[in-house]
């Protein structure tokens, strides 16, 4: 029986989704509760796999049982019991046919990120924003966001570190939206390089503090030195995906 999970959770103190030795992630915390409560070790797939510090609001992922079959609901509940006191929780459970793929059968995609614009550091979204005390011309960031939407090679706005094969992408979403001094920057696209979005959010962040950059510009050169700084983890929201 392959399970759809939705999960919510607070990246802070996370090491990311991903498991590995260096602390606890999102992945290991919620198999370390599918064994508890079933038995069985299963490898829980992710929709994205997110960084250490951003946080999710409706992370969808996968995992399949096959030794012990329960209802979606006794599952939800077993997970939540077990994921008690961890920044984990299961929004939602259901039985998915066995060929559908949090990943691959994801269609949509959509991230939001949160900046605080105001003169003094914010203390109740403090790991939850990118605090930024100097004004910003929303307007032209908007204007600058727009020229992102459409086909791009994106390699101007791609880490490094980025293991795509390709960096065309298509953006489908980038507004902005908000009153100060709380602004969002949403985006939605079938799928992301590394560090696209944040890298994006440096870019339009330092055009709203008044440096003279241009988007059509940065997206010709393909040379990430040519875009703004890479956006703190902790703004950073995953949002939701459609199938």
């Amino acid at each position: 029986m392959r399970y759809k999970i939705i999960l919510e959770y607070n990246g802070a103190g996370l090491i990311g989704f991903q498991k590995n030795r260096q602390g606890p992630s999102v992945q290991s915390l919620v198999e370390d509760a599918v064994l508890k409560f079933s038995g069985q070790a299963v490898e829980v797939v992710p929709c994205g796999r997110t960084d250490a510090g951003v946080h999710a609001a409706a992370m969808p992922a996968h995992f399949d049982l096959t030794d012990k079959a329960d209802d979606a609901d006794t599952v939800k509940r077993a997970l939540n019991f077990y994921l008690t006191d961890s920044p984990v929780s299961v929004v939602s459970c259901e039985a998915v046919p066995d060929d559908w793929h949090a990943r691959f059968s994801c269609k949509m995609r959509r991230y939001r990120y949160v900046i605080i614009n105001q003169d003094f550091p914010p203390v109740l979204e403090r790991n939850f924003s990118w605090w930024v005390p100097q004004p910003l011309d929303i307007d032209a960031m908007r204007n600058a966001a727009a020229r992102l939407i459409g086909t791009h090679d994106f390699t101007s706005f791609r880490a490094a570190e980025c293991q795509a094969k390709s960096p065309i992408k298509t953006l489908d979403e980038a507004q902005i939206a908000g009153r100060e001094p709380r602004i969002t920057l949403d985006f939605s696209a079938r799928s992301f390089l590394y560090h696209q979005v944040r890298n994006m959010v440096g870019t339009l962040c330092e055009i709203g503090r008044g440096k003279p950059l241009d988007i059509d510009a940065i997206l010709s050169a393909c040379d990430r030195t040519i875009a703004g700084p890479t956006a703190p983890a902790c703004g950073l929201f995953f949002m939701s995906a459609d199938y």
